[in-house]
């Protein structure tokens, strides 16, 4: 007999860690943010995600400090809930392949994250030789990069890139959150490039951030969110798409429960075998996270 598909295990591609207790403090959240400025730690999100069949979580860096992803790997050996780390460390400086050598020597240290933030800009850094040659060391150690925040000319950045390292596995997260241009000639591009993309088998989307306040209310209904959860699943299909939180960011639009149950409802109703692929197989070829617990599912055999 076919298991229930509620009784899939649940990978969380995207999860903040930090804590403001700390001496030197943290770079965000800031401190005025009521629902973030918090401890947010492993034994805060076993509790928040209790009975919800999350089995792993991958934290992905909210601190350009060098030392952050340090701190982040030695909080992620204390609670085996946390399968991969996605690091801060910028390609193109003197001394990134000093660093990316040390930090990966820590199986959990699954790549990289840059885009738009930390006043850094992907577009702009296409022409930069030392930049590209560096995410080709990237891409020569099995490891990955996470793109953030996107816009229309963050997605074209992307396919430049995957044009020059075609073997460089690229995850672009919070893809639901972009607003499209409404201009035709911007819109037709950006969705010819969103295309693009999707005939490229090395390029992923994070479904993350996918609620939105809209006039002050964010909707909990799966029928408002169906229209972009379609367009990505018509682009990018089965393979490629895999579920994250965002948290704790997500407690800006809803508690997990509800973050959780708009994505679940919408790939559950597809198949068992679907849902087993977005909500954990697609993370472990994309991101090859480390099996740490015996609740989680093993990728050798998936």
């Amino acid at each position: 007999m076919t298991a229930p598909i509620s009784s899939i295990p649940i990978i969380d591609t995207h999860i903040h860690l930090f804590d403001p207790r700390r001496p030197e403090g943290v770079p965000w959240p800031d401190k005025d943010d009521a629902k973030l400025y918090r401890p947010a730690l492993p034994d805060r999100y076993r509790k928040v995600t209790n009975g919800l069949g999350i089995a792993g979580a991958i934290e992905v860096e909210c601190s350009p400090w060098l030392e952050d992803n340090q701190w982040v790997l030695g909080i992620a050996a204390k609670d085996a809930i946390i399968v991969g780390t996605i690091g801060n460390l910028e390609p193109g400086k003197p001394d990134f392949r000093k660093h990316l050598e040390r930090f990966h020597r820590n199986p959990l240290f699954r790549g990289i994250r840059y885009g738009n933030l930390w006043g850094r800009n992907l577009g702009e850094q296409m022409s930069n030789r030392e930049f590209i040659s560096d995410l080709e060391a990237l891409a020569d150690a099995g490891l990955v990069l996470d793109t953030a925040n996107p816009n229309p000319a963050l997605i074209s950045s992307v396919v430049k890139l995957t044009d020059q390292i075609p073997r460089l596995r690229v995850v672009i997260d919070h893809l639901p959150q972009l607003e499209p241009p409404t201009e035709p000639n911007a819109r037709n591009a950006f969705q010819s490039n969103l295309r693009e993309l999707g005939k490229r088998p090395q390029v992923y989307v994070k479904v993350s951030e996918v609620l939105r306040n809209v006039g002050g209310r964010v909707p909990r209904e799966l029928s408002f969110y169906r229209a972009t959860l379609d367009e990505l699943w018509d682009i990018f299909g089965q393979d490629r798409l895999m579920y994250g939180s965002d948290w704790p960011n997500s407690d800006h639009w809803a508690p997990y429960p509800h973050v959780l149950k708009v994505v679940r409802d919408y790939f559950n109703s597809k198949s068992r075998a679907v849902a087993e692929k977005f909500f954990w197989k697609n993370s472990s070829a994309a991101y090859r996270w480390v099996k740490r617990e015996t609740s989680q599912p093993d990728p050798s055999i998936g």
